[in-house]
């Protein structure tokens, strides 16, 4: 199928293609007026017209009503509003000496652009990246930037897939942002979602049938990728992919939700869309990573390089809560379960997970450890609570530096969530701006959802708690940087200065029920959960330095100036060795 959209000839002219097999007729209304396309025999219609970039435009369907075009690049009034034609060739790149990324060595953040200033816009944004650069992140990952209905939204809720969202600037001011990035030397992915479409301002039914209801509708119809008519949608979400990396630059999807990518055909959707990205990015490296419940190995086997691995992000739950609820009521919150994600990237391979009364996971033992990305927080997870609270509002200060210390130096790609890196003190939460019929659906929605939770199923049954979705939520979240804990953020720039220092294979063991260490050939890890421990056998052989070396403390989570009540060194080479209690201490060979 022939690219569709409104496409520029760069004389004044723009070429509309629309694919529409359910209408007869299908004209282009500019200005006012109705231009009529021409059907060909693939369902879509064509044709030629006077509309320089920057005309305004909706397709008027068999004479009836007029909607926006599926394909647009641009909604300034939102998907219930006019399209409008953009010329991506005008804008003026400066990173021609570019090449992308390569796969592994990454630091990922992830940021949502309309909450992580208190602007929102991509231009704020834009003003940030040299601090995160001098943070010491290398991959931004934005959260969805499809177009979406009212004033804000979290992003899961696209319905102009190939629009980027009005509400943070023009299409060029996030071409001008991943320009500057690349010129700061970080690369920046795309959150894509490609599993659902959002609950208002959804036109594609008017002109083809795009979903399907043969499978279930966690959060809406799913998109049909294998259903007797499915190739056109298939090449719908193909193009969308290319789209992100050709014509904005990015350097690589993020792909939500995968187990909810429903495909029984023999090529999965997911190979052609990596496929797709690919080949549009004209050699350049690209990170492509998707999300799975399942932790699903088959993601990397059809092209993707990285998968979200939330075992990780739940045992650590567990252990800063002190709460094994819901589908986190599998983990103990131990070291014997960190150690086994540090050497083998999961904990479920396939064995029974209580909570689906199924097995649950694929071995991910033989993957390079890059290839699985680790969080103690994402979006998803702070905003699946009551309160949308931090780790460290959960944990204190202390095991949350611990925990990300491990995070931080462990093989794994790590991916921090915006705020973290300075103990921000907002909450996260899922936040929409829809009509007051649909909020209020959504509202109960919320609350059956974080009923899984026992404790919140009683906040809000019980004790009567509204969760927010709606504008008071949106504030809230929006960073004041102003707060931002400078003990925390010198932590964390130090901590990722010393990731840089870690090299060769390592190696890890269970030290205590409460601690355990990880080895590098000259470094060495050490992580204590509990309170204050001394270890007097030390029968583990991780724990001896290289031959005729010593072991010397480097870093500790637990140094004063990173807001820690001082720094005991864990071992003087003569004695038993003093753990710190809540506390994680890196030692090199001297």
């Amino acid at each position: 199928m022939q690219e569709l959209g409104a496409l520029p000839l760069g004389d004044g002219r723009t070429r509309f293609i629309v694919w529409a097999p359910k209408r007869t007729r299908v004209d282009v209304v500019l200005d006012g007026r109705d231009f009529p396309l021409e059907r060909r025999s693939d369902g879509c219609f064509v044709g030629v017209h006077r509309a320089p970039a920057g005309t305004r435009y909706r397709y008027r369907v068999d004479g009836g009503d007029a909607f926006c075009d599926p394909c647009s690049r641009y909604q300034p009034e939102g998907p219930h509003g006019p399209s409008e034609v953009v010329d991506p060739s005008k804008f003026k790149w400066e990173d021609g000496d570019w090449r992308g990324v390569k796969p592994d060595g990454h630091v990922i953040y992830e940021l949502h652009v309309g909450a992580f200033t208190r602007e929102g816009t991509y231009a704020a944004l834009t003003e940030k990246l040299p601090y995160l650069k001098e943070l010491g992140v290398t991959l931004l990952e934005l959260m969805p930037l499809h177009e979406t209905p009212g004033a804000f939204n979290w992003g899961y809720d696209g319905v102009s897939l190939f629009a980027p969202n009005h509400n943070y600037g023009t299409p060029d001011d996030l071409r001008r942002l991943i320009d500057r990035a690349h010129r700061l030397g970080l690369g920046v992915i795309a959150d894509v979602v490609y599993n659902h479409l959002g609950p208002d301002g959804n036109y594609l039914g008017q002109f083809a049938e795009y979903h399907t209801h043969k499978y279930p509708d966690e959060w809406g119809a799913p998109l049909d990728f294998d259903g007797p008519n499915a190739r056109p949608v298939r090449d719908f979400v193909r193009a969308n992919a290319a789209m992100w990396v050709s014509e904005y630059h990015f350097d690589g999807l993020r792909f939500d939700a995968t187990q909810n990518l429903f495909d029984a055909s023999e090529v999965h959707i997911v190979r052609e869309l990596a496929e797709a990205a690919r080949a549009a990015s004209g050699g350049r490296g690209l990170f492509l990573v998707g999300e799975s419940e399942r932790q699903d190995i088959k993601l990397l086997d059809d092209g993707l390089d990285a998968l979200w691995v939330d075992d990780y992000h739940h045992v650590n739950r567990v252990i800063a809560s002190g709460a094994a609820e819901a589908y986190m009521q599998d983990y103990q919150g131990s070291a014997r379960e960190l150690t086994a994600c540090v050497l083998r990237n999961s904990i479920y391979a396939g064995q029974l997970y209580t909570w689906q009364k199924a097995p649950r996971g694929t071995p991910l033992r033989d993957i390079d450890h890059w290839r699985a990305v680790f969080a103690l927080q994402n979006h998803d997870q702070i905003a699946n609570s009551l309160d949308g609270r931090r780790l460290h509002q959960h944990a204190g200060e202390g095991l949350t530096r611990a925990l990300s210390t491990l995070l931080l130096l462990a093989p794994q790609t790590p991916m921090l969530f915006m705020g973290q890196e300075h103990f921000a003190p907002e909450p996260f939460f899922y936040f929409v701006d829809h009509p007051p019929e649909l909020m209020e659906a959504i509202r109960k929605g919320r609350r059956e959802f974080l009923s899984q939770f026992p404790s919140a199923r009683a906040a809000v049954y019980e004790e009567c708690t509204q969760p927010p979705i709606g504008k008071e939520a949106f504030e809230r979240c929006k960073l004041d940087w102003s707060k931002a804990d400078p003990r925390a953020l010198a932590f964390h720039r130090e901590v990722l200065a010393c990731r840089k220092r870690l090299t060769g294979k390592i190696d890890a063991a269970v030290l205590t029920e409460t601690s355990l260490c990880v080895r590098w050939p000259e470094a060495l890890l050490v992580l204590e959960l509990g309170g204050d421990r001394t270890l007097t056998t030390l029968s583990e052989p991780l724990l001896a330095p290289p031959p005729g070396r010593k072991w010397k403390m480097t870093f500790s989570s637990e140094l004063n100036r990173f807001g820690g009540r001082g720094a005991v060194p864990p071992s003087d080479g003569l004695s038993g060795w003093r753990l710190q209690g809540r506390c994680a201490a890196l030692l090199e060979a001297a």
